[in-house]
């Protein structure tokens, strides 16, 4: 019974301190996941891919396949460089995005990164091109799997009976994996050396298995798009993004805390902010807490994060508030991005 009685009121604790705050969520900046110089402001972007002869086909299904397919390694990887070139010109990052024709030693293996062009040849290709950043496509691969299987359908003869029929389907799975760098000749490295893959899933049927794969349309054209995004996504890694985050704000302490919740309910968080900050002298160091964490919440809701940082800090250092610990540290990670945002548009 004794420890009943513990649990009851250990679970009536949890359940007060979740009724003490309210949730809220807000879309923040942080940087991109790839940081390059500011200055840099022509890029370049190449193609190291050298199309390989992956076998002979002998069966009939491996002819109807490498038909379909024909070039498309070829084609896909030109498409992935296309997708760099169009998001890096819609991105306003550089003030020249060039796509370098010229061929460059790759790989023997289609599916891994050869060894580092040298910065003899970056500098040459710079110098060529009037660019100072190059974007290149190391490598670029696409391997198919067939799976078969049999389903049962009925089907009217010319007597308009119903017969049972086995029709063939067949699923080709093709994976698409390519490698990324690029190179930064003035600082002499490479920033960054990304593989992204993606799936594409194509399915066909007919009175065999030859059929059912000949049935398959529209392989080829979907690796196309699949690549072109690839590239898109690629491209975006120099980029910062927006993304979600969420919250905790105190609404118990006060009848202010109450009427700030309702205002903050409906959007109204200059108003809440009034509110808590009137409540950050209030001579119940446990409110007075809360207020502080609460004008913390305010002033990164506002984009001041020093703000932030100092009234949360006080909300710990002086009243002791349990979650402006945890909260703190979430406001040096801001500030540090923050910090990184600027760097990387040239603040």
């Amino acid at each position: 019974m004794k420890k009943l009685n513990i649990l009851l009121s250990l679970l009536i604790l949890i359940l007060a301190a979740s009724c003490a705050k309210n949730m809220l969520t807000m879309s923040v900046t942080v940087p991109a996941p790839v940081t390059i110089a500011p200055e840099l402001k022509k890029a370049g972007i190449i193609n190291r891919c050298k199309p390989t002869d992956k076998g002979k086909m002998f069966d009939d299904i491996d002819k109807v396949l490498s038909a379909e397919g024909k070039n498309l390694d070829r084609d896909g990887a030109k498409l992935a460089l296309t997708g760099v070139y169009d998001a890096l010109s819609g991105f306003n990052r550089f003030d020249a995005v060039k796509q370098i024709g010229d061929s460059f030693p790759g790989s023997p293996s289609a599916n891994v990164f050869p060894a580092q062009l040298d910065w003899a040849t970056i500098d040459s290709i710079c110098k060529k091109n009037d660019v100072e950043i190059i974007f290149a496509l190391e490598f670029y691969d696409t391997d198919s799997k067939i799976d078969y299987s049999t389903v049962t359908k009925q089907m009217t003869n010319p007597l308009g009976l119903n017969i049972p029929v086995i029709e063939h389907h067949a699923t080709i799975t093709t994976v698409i994996k390519t490698g990324w760098r690029i190179y930064e000749p003035a600082s002499r490295i490479v920033s960054d050396e990304f593989i992204l893959s993606e799936v594409v899933v194509s399915e066909g049927a007919g009175i065999n298995p030859l059929v059912a794969v000949g049935a398959i349309s529209g392989r080829k054209e979907a690796v196309n798009q699949a690549s072109r995004t690839i590239g898109q996504h690629y491209a975006a890694r120099i980029m910062p993004y927006w993304i979600r985050v969420s919250r905790e704000y105190f609404v118990r302490g006060s009848s202010d805390f109450k009427i700030a919740k309702r205002r903050a309910q409906v959007g109204d968080w200059d108003g809440a902010a009034e509110l808590w900050n009137r409540q950050t002298t209030n001579p119940k160091r446990k409110a007075a807490g809360r207020a502080c964490y609460n004008m913390g919440i305010s002033c990164e809701i506002n984009g001041d994060l020093d703000g932030a940082y100092n009234w949360v800090s006080k909300s710990y250092t002086d009243y002791k508030t349990r979650a402006a610990r945890d909260y703190l540290r979430i406001l040096k990670y801001r500030i540090a991005q923050r910090d990184e945002l600027k760097y990387q548009r040239g603040e």
